[in-house]
């Protein structure tokens, strides 16, 4: 009787002591949680949130249910494992060269050419742009700090440059017209960009609710204007619109497509610009050249791809037929030559694009980061490989 009893006290006290570490391990998670929102609310790199009044009028479209913002045709964040190759591919394992082995080489801007009369386009890496166009000066997506990230000490590190332009873009950089957003991924809305910029900006347009980011960090709600798919607004001359695309939002696990993403036309007198924004390959493309286009330029998003998300970003091939549907004359690959965000080659995607783009006969350009391309002269230059280096 004593041996049994004394393993049923034993067997009592082992249930006690995991009830315990439940216990423990239940209010470490409720702290850790609490300490994140608390954390979130008072670092204001998170953003801010749509007002009430504002998801109260979203209900009324077609692209917000219940409190979400949703893409034109059905599409998830991740794909069905069942879908994904076994892990002997080679998806599954470290590709090599998913960083650049030295500093990649980068052209020192030009500002006699950003600055003169002629429509041009300087790309600063990634899916930023400075675009000059009817004497304008707009900056698309403008990332241009060293981390894709809410805080400094985590997340993605830019590559190494052959020049620090980063730190002297924002300091060289003429008044700014306007500033364009497609979504607030970290990558393509970075804080302490648009904080440095604000004194040089006359203008923000965002997707709807992306200004609430904005107003947080300081940014007079008369300089933000909002557009919904397909609305367009006049400025300065220029013809703005937003255009669909299939991708999603959120700066945090608790704002997950509560603002809205897209892509931009931009009309000027002489060209007709086009950029993606961040997507995967959908028929929305071919409404956006139907509306719009030809196009002048389009600027397509078509790395950080993965077969793990195969709906919210293209492939290079996808990015080039996403050229063709829109109507456009030349065309230029983005969101590549500053962060790695997927498993491949950090130069593969300008590789895959330009061989893909030989055999579809589409005219497609590859500057240096840096580089100043004139819009009004001949864009069918042979691009130079200098990725490799």
């Amino acid at each position: 009787m004593f041996r049994k009893n004394g393993v049923l006290v034993i067997e009592k006290a082992k249930k006690i002591k995991l009830r315990k570490i439940a216990l423990h391990s239940f209010l470490l998670l409720v702290l850790f949680c609490a300490g994140l929102i608390l954390f979130m609310n008072i670092d204001p790199a998170f953003g801010g949130d749509p007002t009430s009044e504002q998801k109260e009028t979203y209900e009324r479209l077609s692209n917000y249910v219940d409190g979400h913002f949703i893409n034109e045709v059905p599409t998830s964040m991740f794909a069905d494992s069942s879908e994904i190759s076994s892990t002997n591919d080679s998806y599954a394992s470290e590709v090599i060269d998913r960083d650049p082995s030295g500093s990649i080489p980068v052209s020192t801007v030009n500002w006699k050419h950003v600055n003169s009369e002629n429509d041009s386009l300087t790309w600063l890496g990634h899916s930023a742009f400075l675009l000059s166009i009817d004497s304008k000066k707009l900056l698309l997506d403008p990332m241009l700090s060293p981390v894709a990230s809410p805080v400094s000490f985590v997340g993605i590190n830019r590559y190494g440059y052959s020049k620090d332009i980063m730190l002297n873009i924002t300091n060289e950089m003429p008044p700014i017209d306007a500033v364009l957003i497609t979504h607030d991924h970290y990558d393509h809305l970075d804080y302490k960009s648009i904080v440095k910029l604000n004194s040089k900006v006359s203008h923000f347009f965002v997707p709807l609710g992306c200004g609430a980011h904005l107003i947080r960090w300081g940014i007079p709600e008369e300089k933000i204007t909002e557009l919904n798919w397909w609305e367009e607004t006049e400025y300065q001359g220029l013809t703005v619109a937003l255009v669909p695309s299939r991708h999603g939002s959120g700066r945090d696990p608790f704002s997950i497509d509560t603002t809205l993403w897209g892509g931009w036309v931009i009309l000027g007198s002489k060209n007709r610009v086009y950029t993606s924004g961040d997507g995967g390959y959908g028929p929305h493309f071919e409404g956006i050249g139907n509306q719009y286009g030809p196009f002048d330029i389009t600027l397509i998003e078509g790395a950080q791809y993965d077969r793990r998300w195969p709906d919210i970003h293209m492939v290079p091939e996808q990015a080039v037929q996403a050229n063709l549907d829109v109507n456009g004359e030349t065309m230029m690959l983005m969101h590549w030559g500053a962060f790695t965000l997927a498993n491949h080659a950090w130069n593969e995607p300008i590789e895959r694009a330009l061989e893909e783009a030989n055999e579809r006969e589409v005219n497609i350009i590859a500057p240096m980061i840096g580089e100043t391309v004139l819009l009004d002269s001949d864009l069918q230059k042979f691009p130079t490989s200098w990725w490799d280096f």
